[in-house]
């Protein structure tokens, strides 16, 4: 037997194959695995964090002040996570205002970046920044107490502005769960007409912030340009489309400067005012089309890099 045959034969053990089309679709396979092995750790950590919480109910029984000491073990767990996987940094924070405030954000395919960004705000600001979610969400289980101490609800408009009234800071994605599954590589907000976030602001009376993470199509993708998908999702509600990626590309999430409030400014033009506003932080920090190569190489290397907090 020659060198060649020998190794030839000790390939085909290895990769447990003789055929082609075996070759093919075990790459494919692997291939598979890989875009959602990063998907699955997400949910492993969203898991850890709920289990966190399990561990305080029944050892303490969340009251008060246990509830601040559990939001920082979170914050803690997912700041540790956005350093690590990430290499998150958060700039703008003075954009911020002190009292009560309405973050809007571009709402990523998994909105791991806005769980980073609020946990890096609690860690610098010692705040919590409250949060309207999909109730979509709340079926997930296991999680209904995670949320809660998250500060993380459904949100009608009366709780909304008893939130804003107590000052608190609240965000909420006007593109909500259409722009999570349907955006893509190219950032387009999917607001629809929808305005009620403006006119909460108005009630209220308090500024809107928009904020913006860079490369946060980058880190996770869906398969939303599947058009019977989406016909799917129009109809019956349900996010039923493949999500992967979990690529460790670079995040940057930045603050914009804040809309302040206006009496004299309708419902409609404050809703585009704030559009533009996030459109700018997008087409400012974004370079479309979004590529995951590039957002990669962002780790090690970016010209325009700024001080990050």
């Amino acid at each position: 037997m020659t060198s060649a045959t020998t190794i030839s034969y000790i390939f085909e053990e290895w990769i447990g194959t003789t055929y082609p089309m075996e070759y093919f679709l075990l790459g494919l396979m692997w291939l598979f695995l890989a875009s959602i092995a990063g998907v699955l750790w997400v949910l492993f950590y969203v898991y850890l964090s709920a289990f966190v919480v399990l561990i305080y109910e029944k050892t303490l029984r969340l009251k008060g002040k246990y509830d601040v000491i559990c939001y920082l073990i979170l914050a803690y767990l997912w700041d540790i996570f956005g350093r690590i996987w990430h290499g998150y940094e958060l700039h703008g924070i003075e954009n911020i205002p002190n009292g009560p405030g309405l973050v809007i954000y571009y709402h990523a395919a998994i909105p791991l970046d806005y769980m980073l960004f609020i946990a890096r705000y609690f860690l610098l600001k010692k705040k919590i920044c409250h949060s309207v979610v999909d109730r979509f969400v709340f079926k997930l289980p296991g999680l209904k107490n995670m949320l809660e101490i998250l500060q993380m609800k459904p949100g009608t408009k009366d709780e909304c502005l008893c939130t804003l009234k107590e000052g608190h800071l609240m965000a909420i994605s006007p593109g909500g769960m259409r722009e999570a599954l349907f955006s893509d590589e190219n950032y387009k907000m999917i607001w629809g007409k929808r305005k009620g976030f403006a006119q909460i602001a108005l009630d209220a009376k308090v500024p809107i912030i928009p904020v913006f993470t860079q490369n946060a199509r980058e880190g996770y993708r869906t398969s939303g340009k599947i058009g019977a998908l989406r016909k799917l999702y129009e109809s019956f509600r349900m996010p039923v489309l493949l999500i992967y990626g979990g690529w460790p590309v670079k995040w940057r999430t930045y603050i914009g400067e804040p809309i302040p409030y206006d009496p004299d400014i309708t419902v409609e033009d404050l809703a585009k005012k704030a559009k533009f506003a996030l459109q700018h932080l997008i087409d400012k920090h974004q370079r479309k089309p979004g590529c995951i190569l590039r957002a990669l190489l962002e780790r090690f290397y970016n010209p325009n890099h700024a001080k990050d907090v």
